[in-house]
């Protein structure tokens, strides 16, 4: 008779589509029982595309089946499928179901490593993800993402997004000389950023992850009024500078109309890697209170880990290479809450960003005053409908 090691060794050359980890690996075997009737393995995968059962089932059928198996029934528990969009308004990628920015009130907090870790966990979690770094000024996607010096493939006049861990990237890094700055005025990165969504060969994703620049300026107001937000995350640390500009960030969400995910409180905490102890170095905790004043949650307290830098510049993200870390579990808990919110929000009508858009006539600049409705919230006195600078 086959013995259960037997089995679970041939599954570990099941690799899940899309990665390069096996289902044992992954953790995905639930059960394995084998008898003089036949073999029966249980799995628990984290998508809910019809495709990636069909393969899995095929694939793990045929490896049993080269250990002699006359009967093999393989059982499949996977989630429901994604829902649509409701979201209405301006949407220059309406191939892309859901839109979340990742934002943060001032550089240096973590947001692009924590927007890396929630777009893989989300893909880990099934779902088809792309991330896009609108980060203008400091594109660190590529190296995070281990593509790098990649250089993506031109097909007609668009541009295919780079391929890497489960997650279709694409960022102005992979587009320009390595090393080169950009000095542009607001109008070039809101260009940018708009032909980033249009020109990109995106696939029909579940959800787009945009690493924003720090601030609350040009590109925000640009991302939002090119696409209907579904969802915002602000990035920050638990010290009181920090926090001060994070409520800045999570203010502009509300005046852009953007549902708040939530705040995730990055370097929450060290965990020491001899001992595994975690130590508050820099504060822990004292984001809940604005979360709180904002209406929203703290989706996770990431802690300092040396492998989360140590992954950052290897390229190897701690979510996928470390995945029994506290640090890489935390950021699973975190998709988790930020996918729950998006299917909320869907479910309760979506998002519009009909009320930012610029009301300006063609030929007359957006900063014009008398152009139009300014942003509900903003307390400048300018009636025009564009960045509200005179």
């Amino acid at each position: 008779m086959i013995t259960k090691e037997q089995i679970e060794e041939s599954l570990k050359e099941v690799i899940y589509p899309g990665f390069t980890k096996s289902i044992v690996d992954f953790g995905f075997v639930k059960a394995i029982e084998s008898n003089d009737d036949g073999v029966y393995v249980e799995i628990d995968i984290s998508s809910s595309a019809p495709e990636v059962e069909q393969e899995l089932k095929e694939d793990i059928t045929k490896r049993v089946q080269l250990l002699g198996a006359s009967r093999i029934d393989v059982v499949v528990t996977k989630p429901k499928m994604p829902k649509q969009s409701s979201s209405q308004g301006k949407n220059i990628a309406p191939h892309v179901k859901n839109f979340v920015m990742v934002s943060s009130g001032k550089g240096g907090v973590g947001k692009s490593t924590t927007t890396v870790n929630l777009a893989i966990a989300l893909a880990m979690q099934g779902k088809k993800v792309g991330l896009l770094d609108a980060d203008i000024y400091g594109p660190n996607i590529p190296r995070m993402m281990g593509v790098d010096g990649e250089q993506p493939e031109i097909i007609g006049n668009k541009v295919k997004p780079l391929l890497s861990h489960g997650v279709e990237v694409m960022s102005m890094g992979s587009l320009m000389e390595e090393g080169q700055s950009l000095i542009w005025r607001g109008a070039m990165i809101m260009k940018a950023i708009q032909q980033l969504l249009q020109d990109i060969l995106w696939s029909e994703l579940d959800v787009l992850v945009i690493d924003m620049p720090p601030g609350t300026g040009d590109a925000q107001l640009s991302l939002a009024q090119s696409v209907p937000v579904t969802a915002g995350i602000c990035v920050t640390t638990p010290q009181k500078v920090a926090l001060d500009d994070t409520e800045r960030s999570l203010d502009m969400f509300k005046k852009l109309n953007i549902p708040i995910a939530g705040v995730v409180e990055n370097m929450s905490g060290f965990i020491c890697p001899e001992t595994g102890k975690e130590y508050d170095i820099f504060g822990k905790g004292t984001t809940a209170p604005l979360a709180e004043k904002f209406e929203s949650i703290v989706m996770g307290e990431i802690p300092i880990e040396p492998a989360v830098r140590e992954g950052g510049d290897s390229g190897k993200p701690v979510v996928f290479h470390d995945p029994s870390s506290e640090t890489a579990k935390r950021y699973q808990e975190a998709a988790e809450k930020l996918w729950n919110t998006i299917e909320q929000i869907n479910e309760e009508g979506g998002v519009d960003n009909e009320a930012i858009q610029p009301t300006t006539p063609p030929g007359v600049s957006a900063c014009s005053t008398g152009a139009g409705e300014a942003p509900e919230g903003n307390s400048n006195n300018n009636s025009g409908g564009g960045c509200g600078c005179n």
